[in-house]
């Protein structure tokens, strides 16, 4: 699987990342979970901004199980999320029903866009399996609007778009077309799901100079004929204002395939 991000890059999109993620969805998750004490299974966590988020949201009592491949950053979340907390290092496209025994929810955040259409469906027939609903948050939408906008825009959007559907370690990446083939994946499963809009908001700041240069990188590296253009063409672009396309999904019900599991 794709390899994890810094803690300080993590850190530094926290807070975007809260104030994007779509609240409205919270409604129909609680009408989902049940009234007993959870047992929330985060995949991809991070350094815990899922959880940091989402446990205050919820009334009941919890414990969280933190997955990543990372043991630095499982480490990490599990000293800062505030809420009791068990800690699983490993591959998450290798977990299975069994491994979510149990579970009262899955959730995920910038996830989906980083695996293939082979491991979105396992994830799909893994959480449909253990019988629990899954809110997988912050997906890419290949969606980008600067304002003002800039001639050179749609190129480097196009360019970083291929970049995130691009074959590393012969893994073709879903990138922005990562949440149809999630909704797909559960909808094959008689699951219920809940897609909303959550893009971030960005004004020059931090976080948006670290996105924006690596934005550019990636454009660059998928269309090298990108790279005369880049350093000016970021210069102009550092004081514009940006919506960076996201999108969350809420999956609810459904049975696991039992007969062909694969992408479809």
């Amino acid at each position: 699987m794709t390899p994890g991000f810094s803690p300080d890059w993590l850190t530094l999109r926290e807070s975007a990342d809260a104030a994007a993620r779509a609240a409205d969805l919270l409604d129909p998750l609680l009408a989902a979970l049940p009234d007993t004490s959870l047992v929330v299974h985060d995949l991809g966590c991070g350094t815990g901004s899922m959880a940091r988020w989402l446990a205050p949201l919820l009334p009941q009592p919890q414990r969280w199980v933190l997955h990543d491949r990372d043991p630095g950053l499982l480490a990490r979340a599990a000293a800062n999320v505030g809420v009791p907390a068990e800690i699983r290092a490993g591959d998450l496209t290798e977990l299975t029903a069994r491994d979510l025994e149990g579970a009262s929810l899955v959730t995920a955040s910038a996830l989906l866009d980083l695996l293939t259409a082979e491991e979105v469906d396992a994830l799909a027939e893994a959480c449909t399996g253990a019988g629990c609903p899954a809110l997988l948050t912050l997906s890419v939408a290949g969606e980008v609007g600067f304002t003002p906008p800039d001639p050179l825009d749609a190129e480097f959007s196009a360019a970083f778009n291929e970049h995130q559907r691009r074959v590393t370690g012969g893994r073709r990446l879903l990138g922005p077309d990562a949440a149809e083939a999630a909704t797909a994946a559960f909808v094959r499963r008689g699951a219920v799901v809940h897609r909303r809009d959550s893009a971030w908001h960005l004004r020059p700041d931090e976080l948006f100079r670290q996105w924006l240069r690596g934005w550019v990188q990636a454009a660059c590296e998928q269309r090298p004929e990108l790279l005369p253009h880049a350093a000016d063409y970021q210069r102009r672009r550092l004081h514009a204002e940006v919506v960076v396309g996201h999108v969350d999904l809420l999956a609810i019900g459904g049975a696991p395939c039992s007969t062909d599991s694969g992408p479809g």
